[in-house]
């Protein structure tokens, strides 16, 4: 396309399609890397079921708990993944209600934070993931 020919409002909404397809795109890419997970967790329990194992021992040697070594699970004794915002690292939002900052760029990106997916697919996308 030659884009020398066209107006600023014809490029501007060039831009704006453009930016509204990247958005579809990387919704349909979180949604299709979830249903990725769920259909790999369901063959791993047919092969799990195939050969006779409970899936829960099996599953327990995998990913053995972190909280074995602590003798019990204490309320207090909880991490949760911090996401940071890369352009402004103040920004941080552990868990609960969304903070303002993180609803307005869920907003400006075309998601809905009243959608468990598009939470998300922002954490996932947008935000850097820290473990405490």
């Amino acid at each position: 396309m030659d884009y020398k020919s066209l107006s600023v409002e014809d490029l501007q909404q060039q831009l704006q399609q453009i930016e509204q397809s990247k958005v579809d795109l990387e919704k349909a890419l979180t949604q299709r890397w979830h249903e990725a997970k769920s259909e790999l967790a369901q063959e791993i329990r047919e092969l799990i079921d195939s050969r006779g194992y409970d899936a829960d021992e099996i599953l327990s040697l995998v990913m053995p708990r972190r909280r074995r070594a602590g003798g019990g699970a204490k309320k207090g004794n909880r991490s949760y993944t911090r996401y940071v915002d890369p352009e402004n690292p103040n920004q941080v939002y552990t868990r609960g209600v969304l903070p303002g900052w993180m609803k307005e760029k869920m907003a400006a990106q075309g998601y809905d934070p009243s959608v468990k997916e598009d939470r998300e697919a922002f954490k996932a996308n947008y935000l850097q993931a820290v473990q405490e």
